[in-house]
């Protein structure tokens, strides 16, 4: 075969010049590099509490539910200076419950059962206690041990700010909202809508490749990490040698005293560590109990702790199990909770909860859990106020608002209280409901009833959309509310104020019916332009009839409130706010 020096003995293919076989070599070479076997593993990592020591019997951080469950095992290491103990076991449900659907639905027979793998490697630094867990591990890790906040503080000290992916932040009021933003490629923290007021973030993810992690040094330009409230997932070694490198890579990361730049906004609510430790921790435990015995308490509320959020709302009943009784209900509620401490001894009922635990389910029989069971209290969030300073209580531990965070959102609120209001309104006698009031307010010249007069359109099926309650005399949108018993009626008002706005001004089937509805009530009045510069007004009345005060809202009404200001701010509005009195 002319210009061919040799027959590939196998393909019978002409190689036309030695050279050929140089790049051919190579090539092979370059794959073998690239098949080499992996020499890291994602994992999620937990930073155990030790107040003992990291010297602890490590067996008291697993669940004894599951040291003492058959199939399972834990077994103490030592090997290539790693020490530890590793739990292993497959949890077995039996037969699924759908097979009795399936089999009543079809006459055949459905055999099937679920089961699922869990994996827990407890592993010794000079300094911590760390906990990898695999496939459904993580339950087994007794929820007292986990260092809460330890996936946050690594995470926003070394993450490139350019490079976030996703960021859950959750609205530090009483209706325990959460958003999760995601960006493909990456961008920067501060394009993720972190809110100027009562956010706190609860995992992100996102890129590092300047720390010297096995993963990082081994070829990889950078590596994805997740930090939530209690871990972060990202490639660890598979060696023991390596692995603990890896492990102090990451204390030395923790123990820097500052976030990274572009990541304050994280880390002005501060996690006051030390729980159970300091004065201060155990005094706000103190009030917190005194709060758990009135029902009608102002400043709590529940909320979902982060670990549960991903299924939360794939959750069909919670259990709430307190020593031998359990209870189980399709929607948790704080009241479920309160009433098994309300009625406790003082300095009793925060320590109940916390030993009492929730667990969530897929199904309705309350028999496929979908979460670990979660001490009750960290469902719980609630506010305690001492003089200038102000502390949350939220996913179980204790937060302090920073001063100057503090003060913006206290002069943000005295600066909506101060603005003059050409809406006045008469005073809500005891007794009377919200229907009653409006009809009475609306007999005022230059005022209009609109409560319960709802615009409905094909979007807005069913009982519609009500714009507002009463219609001002220069048009302004009146919402009122009287919130003397909870601050999630606050909650819901300025959530309808925002709701109405954006509607009137995105929707133009609900801007024409509502302009010709005040055509029917109010002929001859153009509302045009109020409409386009709408005012919308909160008129409230607080429990007494005492007067609104950045004191007498509560700071989750507060941020509420501010967060609702901005958005109708930002859509033309302007907010006035009026108190309503006894």
């Amino acid at each position: 075969m002319p210009g061919c020096d040799w027959l590939n003995p196998r393909s019978h293919e002409p190689f036309h010049h030695p050279q050929n076989l140089s790049i051919r070599w190579r090539k092979v070479a370059v794959m073998a590099r690239r098949k080499k076997p992996p020499t890291t593993h994602k994992a999620s990592l937990y930073r155990i509490r030790t107040p003992e020591g990291p010297d602890l019997d490590l067996h008291t951080v697993v669940s004894g539910h599951y040291l003492s469950r058959e199939g399972f095992k834990a077994v103490p290491f030592d090997h290539g200076g790693l020490q530890g103990l590793l739990v292993t076991g497959t949890i077995a449900r039996g037969r699924s419950d759908w097979c009795e659907v399936a089999e009543s639905l079809t006459g055949l027979t459905a055999r099937e059962e679920n089961r699922t793998a869990a994996g827990l490697l407890l592993v010794r630094t000079r300094r911590y206690v760390y906990a990898l867990t695999y496939g459904m591990g993580h339950l087994m890790i007794e929820s007292s041990r986990l260092d809460s906040g330890f996936g946050l503080e690594l995470a926003i000290r070394c993450l490139d700010a350019n490079s976030i992916t996703l960021v859950r932040h959750h609205l530090m009021d009483a209706r325990g909202r959460t958003d999760e933003n995601t960006a493909t490629r990456g961008e920067h923290i501060r394009g993720f809508g972190i809110e100027r007021f009562g956010d706190i973030v609860s995992k992100i993810t996102g890129t590092v490749s300047d720390i010297p992690l096995t993963y990082t040094q081994d070829g990889n330009r950078s590596a994805r990490i997740t930090g939530s409230d209690n871990s972060v997932k990202l490639p660890l070694a598979r060696t023991p040698a390596e692995l603990l490198s890896d492990l102090n890579a990451i204390e030395n990361i923790c123990d820097q005293p500052e976030p990274l730049p572009g990541f304050d906004l994280i880390a002005r609510v501060r996690s006051l560590k030390g729980r159970g430790k300091t004065e201060l921790v155990r005094r706000l435990d103190a009030k917190l109990d005194e709060m758990l015995a009135d029902s009608d308490a102002q400043r709590m509320a529940l909320s979902a702790p982060s670990e549960c959020l991903d299924r939360f709302g794939f959750a069909d009943a919670f259990t709430i199990t307190k020593g031998s009784t359990t209870e189980s209900v399709e929607e948790l509620e704080l009241d479920h909770l309160l009433a098994f401490v309300c009625e406790l001894p003082v300095g009793s009922r925060l320590k109940t909860l916390k030993v009492m635990r929730v667990q969530m389910f897929g199904d309705q029989a309350a028999e496929e859990p979908i979460s670990r069971k979660v001490a009750a209290h960290r469902w719980l969030t609630a506010e305690v106020v001492e003089g200038p300073a102000h502390y949350f209580y939220w996913q179980g531990g204790w937060y302090e608002v920073g001063e100057e965070y503090l003060n913006a959102i206290e002069a943000g609120i005295q600066e909506l209280l101060d603005r003059p209001s050409r809406v006045v309104l008469p005073a809500w006698p005891k007794g009377k409901n919200e229907g009653w009031y409006n009809e009475q307010a609306a007999k005022q010249p230059g005022y209009t009833l609109l409560d319960k007069k709802t615009v409905r359109t094909k979007k807005f099926k069913g009982g519609g959309l009500e714009i507002c309650d009463l219609l001002g005399p220069d048009g302004q949108l009146i919402h009122v509310k009287k919130a003397d018993k909870s601050t999630a009626d606050l909650n819901h008002l300025f959530a309808q104020g925002r709701v109405s706005i954006e509607t009137l001004r995105y929707d133009a089937d609900v801007r024409q019916k509502f302009l010709a509805r005040l055509a029917e009530t109010r002929s001859g009045d153009s509302f045009m332009d109020a409409l386009s510069a709408p005012t919308v007004v909160f008129a409230i009345l607080l429990k007494g009839g005492k007067p609104i005060t950045v004191g007498s809202l509560f700071a989750f009404a507060q941020v509420s409130l501010l967060q609702a200001a901005t958005a109708l701010q930002g859509m033309g509005a302007t907010v006035e706010v009026v108190a309503i009195t006894r």
